[in-house]
């Protein structure tokens, strides 16, 4: 580029508005906070707005990564008859209409039918000199076919990497600078420099890096001291057009999606949008030096003539088309045929996964449609009500409980819809306790009287000190040296004892720990006090204590009726040595253990003032109703009591009776979800036991499942399902449509846990489908990196996803059938329409394919809107 126009380019770009440009950039990836506190996340939140297709087709262009089930994982649904025939034939009829192309209809679906089964009932009379021959006759409609579009052409740029492994040592000086950068306190030596910034600190330390060829470490002390001046310059230099740069910026991003989102989750977090231009910065101005400036400009485009050699083989192989026949078809005929070959080729899966799905769909509409066409029987009134988070672990604890006794449950979003940042006693550090998606507008702390509070703290620093200066001398240079020496014959008997006795050494530490510290019954600051150490006020006024009991208790449907005994489950999973041990947590709670919550909720209803004050608005509670806090613990299936206060007599006899009952829904549960892990070949006996076995064990790759096999959320009645093996696969909220006559209760759980539900349905789906990309890949080969993520080994991606173990049964079988989320909701036609009408995001997935959704009107009917 001569130096007029290297200035008109750099005036062109100078124009760029790039705080906006890397803000519509930065929507090809998603946030990802620490993996202390794993949250779900949607990889394509920021794609929704195309359809899903095609963003299955960028996906495969830019990064080479496939987003649809491969071809076992649909041969393993054929042959586990999770795809049923004529659902396949119906979704290729719903798609053969959709392309409106001028062939017979008996033709269309010959092909189509051959094609979907690879069957090739005349592939051996293909001669490949012949299709060569007429492929040159046809090349004139080369340029008819769907060519690479804008932005494929705009990546090919980033072809230019491949070249003397110019991509894998550009990648791998991003993962070392965003390792040191992003260091949460693990590194032994910080970054120098840090408070500079990201492109800061890199621009001062890079020229020193030895794993940089001398004349570019040089070269690298000429860059502008701004970053975003350092950005425009290497756009300039890479020839990129001001049109261009959001493309190239988004296939940068996309190259290190793991990295790229801890940067732009803390960008979100700390309210500055500086994060991820640095990066960019950063890796255009390298990718502007590694490469040759012969390289610079774009390539030319591949030629077609292979791809039309491929479309005529495929209509010989599957329509028994031979190439002779296509010298006799008029030219838009030949476009029609070659057009169906093509488009089909490339939805063949696509149609395949939407024949799974609809094969699930009918599955759960014939569960659903006995329940709803059998006579009503009529309940004596429970003694003990149970809210669950609406977790698709809920379900079958919930169906057992109702199993043992006069019990009635409902489900709900686990934070209990309390927007509130928790913290713990002893902690110095608060969590957020609700979906990502939120912002905490409160602080509630545990607390004890400050005489209690001094004696506990010096017995729980006592308890501690041993892990922290282990920790502190571990992290430091020098000591680190000889820790080893010192600590290695102890930790060898300890490795020892957890490999062999892990339960004995779990239960020992935890007796210790109780001694030391004596935890006296902890309070919570519900009552406004003073301002927290943040902007956020701490605890609740007595207006905003009512308004969030009444909502709460409106959202699950419990309103009357009320049961002398009201259990408020939160739940968390218990596991050992495990980096994504908070994945197993409470996704409504943003990767914590939705206990805090629930313990929250029920103080709020047990206050006299409250009470008196929901009466008001409708709600009596009976004075001899009491709310009890418990915890589901997901990995035993086990419920353990958080805050029992005092009884009525009639909530102590519900009380007595469901203890009596938790054993035997322990076990029951046990015999059910334990034989699904691979490595159980049969439980007769001890179920508890192995579970707890699990938990406690170091080395166990797959304590519980977790959400995985996750396909459905059911907004309605519990009538609908209760009773009915859902097979831990369904989210399940309770909902009336008769209370909620302007809609506004289904419009709030859209909005809130149906996006939560997405987003973990659509993260396992993108663990499942491409594992190495989007997933977290072997548990057995991660490695946890500057304390806030994994990666393979000592280079990769920061990997954001689920580990392999968490949706895969063995090497070769999914466990995890990788189905878009089905929305099953119970309420009229008109209160359907209404919400698609005002609620555009969630219009916008169901028209681009992002979700499904079903509902059951007043009659019964089932009707599929996708």
């Amino acid at each position: 580029m001569n130096t007029t126009l290297k200035n008109l380019a750099f005036s062109s770009v100078h124009a760029i508005d790039l705080h906006q440009l890397v803000k519509a950039a930065s929507r090809v990836i998603a946030p990802y906070g620490p993996i202390t506190a794993f949250a779900a996340r949607s990889p394509w939140a920021g794609w929704e707005h195309m359809q899903f297709d095609k963003a299955v087709e960028r996906l495969k262009r830019w990064c080479d990564v496939d987003i649809l089930p491969s071809e076992a994982m649909i041969q393993a649904a054929i042959s586990s008859h999770h795809i049923d025939q004529q659902e396949l034939k119906a979704a290729l009829h719903r798609w053969l209409e959709s392309q409106a192309l001028d062939i017979p209809q008996e033709i269309q679906e010959q092909f189509g039918w051959a094609l979907l089964n690879d069957n090739k009932e005349y592939a051996a009379d293909i001669d490949p000199g012949h299709v060569k021959t007429v492929s040159k006759r046809l090349r004139r409609l080369a340029s008819h076919l769907a060519g690479p579009s804008i932005v494929e052409t705009h990546s090919r740029k980033t072809e230019r990497l491949g070249i003397d492994n110019t991509g894998e040592r550009l990648n791998h000086q991003m993962m070392k600078w965003c390792k040191l950068y992003l260091d949460d306190q693990q590194a032994a030596w910080p970054m120098p420099h840090r408070e500079k910034g990201f492109y800061g600190a890199w621009k001062r330390l890079s020229p020193h890096d030895p794993a940089l060829p001398r004349s570019l470490r040089q070269r690298l002390k000429a860059l502008p001291e701004d970053a975003e001046q350092a950005l425009k310059k290497a756009l300039v230099d890479l020839h990129i057009r001001p049109e261009e740069s959001r493309q190239y910026l988004e296939a940068h991003l996309l190259a290190l999606p793991g990295w790229a989102g801890m940067l732009l989750w803390m960008a979100e977090e700390n309210g500055d949008d500086h994060l991820l231009i640095d990066y960019l910065a950063i890796r255009l101005s390298l990718e502007a030096f590694l490469i040759p400036p012969e390289l610079i400009e774009t390539p030319s485009s591949q030629d077609d003539g292979g791809m039309l050699e491929a479309l005529i083989q495929s209509w010989a192989a599957y329509g028994g088309m031979a190439p002779s026949d296509w010298l006799h078809l008029t030219t838009d005929e030949q476009k029609s045929r070659l057009h169906l070959a093509q488009r089909l080729k490339a939805a063949r899966r696509l149609i395949w996964l939407e024949a799974w799905e609809r094969t699930y769909e009918a599955h759960l509409k014939n569960l659903i449609s006995e329940k709803v066409s059998a006579p009503k029987t009529r309940e004596q009134p429970p003694v003990a009500q149970f809210a669950f988070c609406l977790d698709v672990r809920s379900e079958a604890i919930r169906r057992h409980l109702e199993e043992t006794g006069p019990f009635e449950t409902f489900g709900t979003a686990g934070f209990f819809g309390l927007p509130i940042k928790a913290r713990k006693l002893g902690k110095k550090r608060s969590h957020s306790a609700l979906p990502v998606m939120l912002k905490p507008q409160y602080k509630i702390e545990e607390t004890l009287p400050d005489l209690d509070y001094r004696d506990f703290q010096k017995r729980a620093d006592l308890a501690e000190s041993p892990k922290q200066t282990f920790e502190t001398l571990k992290y430091n240079m020098p000591s680190g040296l000889l820790l080893p020496e010192i600590s290695g014959p102890w930790l060898a008997l300890h490795s020892l004892a957890s490999s062999f006795i892990p339960e004995t050494v779990r239960k020992w530490y935890g007796n210790i720990h109780k001694r030391l510290v004596k935890t006296p019954k902890i309070g919570l600051t519900l009552d406004r006090c003073c301002e927290g150490e943040t902007d956020l006020p701490l605890g609740f006024s007595d207006e905003e204590k009512v308004f969030f009991a009444r909502q709460a208790l409106v959202t699950m449907g419990l309103t009357e009726n009320f049961a002398p005994l009201v259990v408020i489950c939160g739940h968390e999973g218990e596991t050992v040595n495990n980096p994504h041990a908070t994945a197993l947590d409470c996704s409504a709670c943003g990767g914590a253990s939705s206990t805090f919550n629930a313990r929250v909720l029920v103080a709020l209803c047990n206050l006299p003032e409250v009470r008196e004050k929901l009466k008001t608005t409708g709600i009596i509670i009976p004075e001899e109703t009491v709310f009890v806090a418990a915890k589901h613990v997901t990995t035993t299936d086990e419920l353990q009591w958080l805050d029992v206060p005092d009884l009525s007599p009639e909530a102590q006899s519900a009380f007595d009776r469901v203890e009596k009952v938790l054993p035997k829904v322990t076990e029951q549960l046990g015999r059910e979800r334990l034989p699904l892990l691979p490595t159980i070949v049969s439980v007769k006996e001890r179920t508890h036991a192995e579970a707890e076995k699990r938990a406690k064990d170091w080395s166990e790759i797959r304590p519980e499942w977790a959400l995985a096999g996750n396909a459905a959320f059911i907004i309605g009645e519990r009538s609908l399902t209760k009773g009915r093996h859902l097979e831990g696969r369904v989210f399940l909220h309770n909902y009336q449509w008769q209370k909620d006559r302007n809609g506004e209760l289904l419009a709030n759980i859209i909005k809130g846990p149906v996006t939560v539900a997405q987003w973990i349905n659509l993260q396992y789906y993108a663990s499942t489908v491409a594992p190495h990309y989007y997933g977290s890949g072997n548990k057995i080969t991660q490695t946890v990196t500057s304390g806030i993520g994994v990666m393979q080994g000592n280079g990769s991606d920061l990997l954001t996803g689920l580990p392999w173990q968490s949706v895969m049964a063995s090497d070769t079988a999914i466990y995890h059938e990788p189905l878009r989320l089905l929305t099953v909701i119970q309420a009229p036609t008109e209160s359907i329409q209404r919400i698609l009408d005002h609620d555009p995001d969630f219009r916008q997935k169901l028209k681009n394919g992002w979700l499904r959704l079903a509902t059951i009107d007043p009659d019964g009917n089932w009707i599929s809107w996708s």
